[in-house]
């Protein structure tokens, strides 16, 4: 009997990530027990896992410094998929700029570190925006701002007065009509893809929850979305060195009427397995397959 794997989640996400269900699932068809552990149980013995794969520890943007601190210890222990080098790059959006070094197509995106910042990103901050800080999860701390400097302004301040980097964006206006794309990746290769309805259309703000109630759906992504993903694991997969397990590729047309990035996700994202017929089996026999090349 090989080791079991540990799907990483956290007391309060368990019952809210509906991949799980389906990774056990199609674990337990290939033969390997795979048994669901919250990242801060003190109890957990990680040497005892064959690997650890992280799926929802949606709580870890409230206690970062604490999370980063089990990322090592663990990595430590067992292969961690993704790698802590993996999930500490991408759980902070700085890493964006990188992808727009890269000439990626991204939505315009800005870094207010201080009032200094602030003042660059004055005119922005007149129009419909966006303001977030760089790391969150479940749209926490996201507001969107119509026309309404004063207020965007007041919330870019308390996120960095909070020591937060906060993150300015137009509002994507196509995304009311068409939603996001999600595109999933598994050991590099495209698996499928979901439609996101827009979170934030109504201008109302989010509330600071665990995470955030979305239309989820199945989507056939366009060939122009395909290829801006193929770009993006391109990218990853050249500055860490290989596939990662599994990455989230979101996208949105953007003011030019072709696909931007949103977010490229690669530490906690849901995989909405439930969208495609075979999903789960493709990510088990994905982890299979990296794992014997390891």
């Amino acid at each position: 009997m090989p080791q079991p794997i540990a799907l990483v989640s956290c007391e309060s996400a368990r019952e809210h990530d509906t991949d799980l269900p389906l990774l056990v699932r199609a674990f337990g068809d290939r033969g390997v027990v795979a048994d669901i552990v919250d990242w801060d149980d003190p109890h957990v013995s990680w040497s005892s896992y064959r690997a650890a794969i992280v799926r929802s520890p949606w709580d870890y943007h409230r206690r970062y410094p604490e999370f980063l601190d089990w990322l090592e210890k663990a990595s430590l222990a067992t292969t961690v998929h993704n790698s802590a080098e993996i999930i500490r790059w991408n759980t902070d959006k700085v890493y964006l700029q990188e992808l727009i070094d890269a000439n990626i197509p991204i939505i315009p995106t800005t870094y207010v570190r201080g009032a200094e910042d602030l003042v660059l990103a004055n005119d922005l901050i007149k129009g419909d925006v966006v303001v977030k800080p760089t790391i969150s999860a479940g749209s926490n701390n996201t507001e969107r701002h119509i026309a309404l400097p004063a207020a965007a302004a007041t919330h870019v301040m308390s996120l960095v007065d909070a020591g937060m980097v906060a993150m300015v964006q137009p509002y994507q206006r196509f995304i009311d009509e068409r939603g996001e794309t999600g595109m999933l990746y598994f050991n590099g290769e495209y698996s499928h893809a979901f439609r996101k309805g827009a979170i934030l259309a109504t201008g109302e703000n989010t509330k600071n929850g665990l995470f955030t109630e979305e239309d989820i759906g199945p989507r056939d992504a366009s060939r122009e979305e395909r290829e801006l993903g193929n770009d993006v694991l391109a990218f990853v997969t050249e500055k860490f060195g290989c596939a990662p397990l599994y990455a989230r590729v979101d996208v949105v047309r953007g003011s030019g009427g072709y696909p931007v990035l949103m977010e490229l996700e690669m530490a906690e994202p849901s995989l909405y397995l439930h969208t495609a017929r075979d999903s789960a089996t493709r990510f088990v026999s994905a982890f299979l397959s990296q794992s014997a090349s390891l």
